[in-house]
């Protein structure tokens, strides 16, 4: 018996004439995952099978806004809005414009958020998402702007709000105080979801700073993934403004939850079925 076994179906083994297996010629690059926290390889079609979350750790890797949008809701149910909203380089910040074109090229998307109207088993719901890897999240005129339009739109048609969370950046900088601006209109916004009884449920994925300060703390039920960064300000910004050493697990969702902020921690798989059950409850 061979010391290694042949396996013709895999291309990186060449069969010779004599029917034996031949010196590999050539190596895919794509079947093999390396975790970005225990750095354990992973088979690439088993770890998007089980949603980007490794399976040796439970890490859950961060997914783009179409990636989060496809796992979601039903399929074909999603009608954009706001799609053509583009971002302003108000104070001519350096490097802001190419930065803004990398990361639209990068993403699909015109900036860091993606909403509209879509249905969740049947359930219509305006949805939105913050995609952390649009310059990690952050909070610019537009995101604001499409949150805040987001909440309006779900008052005039009476639907639901569910947000996907993922921000690491805060108030975006780059655009100054147009960029704080949008902590008062989203957190006005929500004010007004709470009046007229409509229910806003948040799935954070990650929630820092500025985008945690508004929107991102005041829904009616808060849901997060394990090991999400929840907080206002990260550990490695407090250790160097206050000289002082913050434990990372207080930044951690898991932390939030035993001390009261956050309602239930939900793993990836379990997403969906906790919001459509959720959703239930309102619908009656």
């Amino acid at each position: 018996m061979p010391l290694f076994p042949r396996f013709p179906d895999f291309p990186q083994c060449k069969e010779r004439g004599d029917g034996k297996v031949g010196q590999v010629t050539e190596l895919p690059t794509d079947v093999w995952h390396k975790c970005s926290h225990c750095e354990a390889m992973v088979y690439r079609k088993e770890f998007e099978a089980n949603l980007k979350v490794c399976p040796r750790c439970n890490y859950h890797e961060r997914l783009g806004a179409w990636e989060r949008l496809a796992i979601t809701v039903d399929e074909n149910s999603f009608t954009e809005w706001d799609a053509n909203l583009l971002p302003a380089d108000p104070l001519n910040f350096p490097d802001y414009a190419e930065k803004v074109r990398r990361d639209q090229r990068r993403t699909g998307l015109k900036d860091a958020a993606l909403t509209g109207e879509a249905t969740i088993d049947g359930m219509p719901v305006a949805i939105g998402i913050t995609d952390f890897q649009f310059m990690g999240g952050s909070m610019g005129s537009v995101v604001g702007e499409k949150i805040a339009r987001l909440m309006e739109r779900a008052i005039d048609k009476h639907l639901p709000v569910f947000l996907i969370i993922g921000s690491g950046g805060g108030a975006r900088m780059q655009e100054g105080l147009l960029s704080l601006m949008q902590m008062a209109k989203t957190s006005a916004a929500c004010g007004r979801l709470h009046e007229v009884r409509l229910p806003y449920i948040a799935l954070l994925t990650d929630s820092m700073a500025g985008v945690h300060a508004s929107f991102g703390s005041l829904a009616d039920i808060i849901l997060a993934e394990p090991g999400a960064l929840v907080g206002f300000t990260g550990p490695r910004v407090i250790e160097l403004s206050l000289k002082i050493k913050v434990p990372k697990e207080h930044r951690q969702a898991e932390f939030q939850f035993q001390h009261g902020h956050i309602d239930l921690i939900v793993p990836r798989k379990q997403v969906r079925p906790t919001v459509s059950k959720l959703l239930r409850f309102w619908y009656g």
